[in-house]
């Protein structure tokens, strides 16, 4: 029996986004958010505004599956790591996830529902940082 030779197939790995000056859970919650290929991620700063946090994760999901999706991976990242949400709002219908962990708030959105909220043009004045895809 002759052994044929071993074709070694060489893997990618996934770019995860860069956060620098991020606090390592907000960083590991746009990481989770990517993973789940969340669209249009931005974290407002809002540390120097009359804010009841300190960043804001926004991202969208093309769909309410998706959107619930990217909610439940942040979720799951984080909880590892013995983080658990204050709260959770809008599971049901998956139009708009909040993720409220008390320093920072995680909104997941539909593309639709994002646009008509729009909490980029509400907070303006927050430090946008944006999130390389």
């Amino acid at each position: 029996m002759s052994k044929t030779p071993a074709t070694r197939t060489t893997r990618t790995r996934k770019k995860t986004p860069t956060t620098p000056g991020l606090p390592d859970q907000v960083a590991q919650a746009v990481a989770a958010a990517a993973g789940r290929k969340a669209m249009d991620l931005i974290v407002l700063d809002l540390r120097k505004s009359q804010a009841f946090t300190d960043f804001f994760l926004i991202c969208t999901g093309a769909t309410t599956r998706q959107v619930q999706a990217i909610a439940d991976a942040i979720q799951s990242a984080l909880g590892t790591h013995g983080i658990k949400p204050t709260i959770v709002e809008g599971e049901t219908r998956a139009e708009w996830v909040l993720v409220d962990y008390f320093d920072f708030i995680v909104h997941v959105f539909t593309p639709a529902t994002r646009e008509f909220y729009g909490l980029e043009r509400l907070w303006g004045d927050a430090e946008r940082i944006e999130i390389p895809a």
